[in-house]
């Protein structure tokens, strides 16, 4: 079904259940990221972060690509200041994804370059059609990645590959992706979807707090010493223990029903 929301120029928003989808929709543009579609999916965003009855979300592209890059008919005549403010703009984008209390899968459908490529990399999951192709091609414009990519992409990937990637820009296929650890999966194209709702539904199956924390911990514990990162582990832990999932949790367990968590 339709969620109520924004209605937006360049993205669809469909909700089915507790999972809902973010379609870019730009194919003539192979669903590149102008500042129109920044801004309409930086709205997205906020409102299912917002949204009780959503508990993860699904970015995909229509037609043959994800995303191919960013807009670059719209950044050629940039001035140095405007290209910052259209990098923070990706950037703050990425954040609000990467923060998010709510996972997000991104379900790359085709092309993933430039903007493409950092947009899935600020998700929690990248789960890949065997025809996507992923790539970070600035160099050859003569700039570099903007949205996050030189730094996202060495934390998944590593350093070596990383710098690969974006020194050369050569693009790599899906079955690569998965090889190096950017892609977590790789299916055939008309099982995309289904596989990744299938991990959106086994995800939302658990408790929403738990799954939030579990997300906001991983994250945090990356920049942070190990024993600070446990420590913060183990408040959430017992912060967790004032909640109504989890008594519902323990008594669904106990009892051998399945749980009914309300997020509280």
């Amino acid at each position: 079904m339709v969620r109520p929301v924004t209605t937006f120029d360049t993205i669809s928003v469909e909700q089915a259940g507790p999972i809902a989808t973010i379609t870019i929709r730009r194919e003539a543009a192979l669903n590149a990221l102008s500042s129109g579609v920044l801004a309409d999916l930086t709205t997205a965003a906020a409102e299912l972060e917002m949204a009780d009855d959503v508990r993860v979300i699904v970015v995909t592209g229509a037609g043959k690509a994800f995303v191919a890059g960013a807009d670059i008919g719209e950044m050629k005549t940039l001035t140095p200041p405007q290209a910052q403010a259209f990098a923070e703009m990706g950037g703050n984008l990425g954040h609000s994804i990467e923060t998010s209390h709510k996972p997000w899968i991104a379900a790359v459908n085709g092309f993933a370059l430039g903007g493409g490529c950092e947009l899935a990399l600020a998700c929690d999951f990248i789960y890949a059609s065997e025809k996507a192709k992923f790539g970070q091609p600035e160099v050859k414009l003569g700039v570099i990645p903007g949205f996050g990519g030189t730094q996202r992409l060495a934390r998944r990937v590593g350093v070596a590959k990383a710098k690969e990637l974006c020194f050369t820009g050569d693009m790599i296929d899906a079955a690569e992706a998965l090889r190096i650890g950017l892609a977590d999966a790789v299916v055939a194209p008309d099982q995309l979807l289904t596989t990744v709702n299938a991990l959106a539904g086994r995800i939302v199956a658990n408790g929403p707090l738990a799954v939030a924390e579990c997300k906001r911990l991983i994250h945090a514990g990356q920049s942070i010493p190990l024993d600070a990162a446990l420590a913060l582990e183990q408040r959430s832990f017992g912060l967790l223990f004032a909640s109504e999932d989890q008594r519902e949790g323990m008594d669904a367990f106990l009892a051998k029903r399945t749980a009914a968590f309300k997020g509280r």
